[in-house]
Parts: C-alpha cells; structure tokens; sequence
C-alpha cells in the first residue's frame, strides 16, 4: 500500500502557525505573570490586650507584617503557610515564635506582645 503526501496547504500552514505563536504568548504571559507577589492564602488573627479582633485575609507571603496598635496578645495562622511572630515591629528580636499553618499561640503569661509577623518561605 503506498502513502500518498501531500504537501501542506496553505491553510495548514496558518493554523500551525497560529497554534505556535499562541502557545508562546501562553507561555511569556504565564511567565510574566509569576512575578506577581504570592499571598498566604488563608486568614490570620489576632487579638489585642484590648479584646480587639483582627482578621487579615491573604496577606502577602513576602514582607514584615506589622501589628497595628499595642500588638497581639493572640495570634492564629489559618493560612496555608507557616508564620514567625516577634516582639518587635520590624519583625526583629530574639524572643519570636514559629506558628505552623493552622495552628495558634498565645503570649506567655508576663511575656511582651507580638508586634509583627513575617512568613516562612
């Protein structure tokens, strides 16, 4: 049995063409798109000395997160990456905390306040 070839028509050629170039804009977007700043996907709370609730929804994966106020005297991770809580604003000093994805901490009874938190990553 003989195979008959034959030559790409013009309208093969466009639609090979086309699926190239779309395939590559596919990939320059997807990459382009991956220098958006990743969030942490899920809430954080905490809770002041004052009996304030706060919930911060997706916060950036990247950065030091500042707890407003006289800081956090309670703090929840329901995000889907694990936090380091600190004594100190700039998210500095010796005395911080691991809290592991979905889990919480509270101060140590006479222990200063959380003041902010960065992610692990």
């Amino acid at each position: 049995m003989d195979v008959i070839r034959r030559p790409c028509s013009p309208s093969n050629r466009v639609r090979r063409s086309a699926a190239a170039v779309g395939a590559g804009l596919l990939v320059v977007v997807l990459g382009g798109c991956s220098g958006l700043g990743r969030t942490s996907v899920g809430i954080v709370a905490y809770d002041t000395e004052k009996k304030k609730h706060v919930l911060v929804n997706s916060p950036p994966v990247k950065g030091c997160h500042g707890i407003g106020g006289a800081g956090a005297v309670a703090l929840t991770n329901d995000t889907l990456v694990d936090l380091i809580a600190y004594p100190t604003a700039d998210c500095s000093g010796k005395d911080s905390i691991y809290v592991a994805t979905m889990t919480s901490d509270v101060v140590a009874p006479g222990a200063g306040v959380w003041k902010s938190y960065s992610f692990v990553h």
